[in-house]
């Protein structure tokens, strides 16, 4: 089964079963409206779907956030619903995950911090190479869609078991 993983965001975070993975830059750039932000995702999408294949996508699912994050919120709302769509319209399943099954999933705790995280990824997989950004640190966008992806493997490999 093919599955792709999406930590929805700006920058999101994506991992294919095939080995791939990266982060997505889905900025709006100037004199662009904010719609561009889902034409670039759902491109995303299709190339991925024509070059590796997608049975699932799996992604994380926002619910709430801090004060001060509800922005945030907005845009990854938006996303998600842009790739419940796709997924729609394409035939293909879907999944959310709660951010805290992702950190219960990679670190045994469901309130881990971002470097916990990074650190246990570093650990895992110490020979993959994740994407930094411009200042060399690790981008946790790839990290989060790289643990969802482990996450949606042993769930679905053991209801293939079934």
């Amino acid at each position: 089964m093919n599955i792709l993983s999406l930590d929805p965001a700006t920058h999101t975070g994506w991992a294919h079963s095939n080995g791939p993975s990266g982060t997505f830059d889905l900025s709006v750039r100037r004199d662009e409206s904010s719609g561009m932000r889902l034409i670039r995702l759902s491109s995303k999408l299709d190339e991925i779907a024509n070059s590796l294949g997608i049975h699932l996508v799996v992604f994380e699912a926002a619910r709430h956030s801090m004060p001060g994050m509800q922005g945030a919120l907005v845009v990854q709302s938006e996303i998600q619903g842009l790739i419940k769509f796709w997924c729609e319209k394409n035939g293909i399943n879907y999944r959310g995950y709660s951010p805290s099954e992702i950190k219960k999933h990679a670190t045994g705790k469901g309130n881990s911090g971002k470097p916990v995280m990074l650190d246990f990824a570093k650990k895992k997989w110490p020979d993959k190479q994740f994407v930094t950004n411009s200042k060399g640190e690790i981008d946790d966008n790839e990290v989060d869609a790289v643990w969802l992806l482990d996450l949606a493997r042993i769930e679905y490999d053991s209801k293939s078991e079934d």
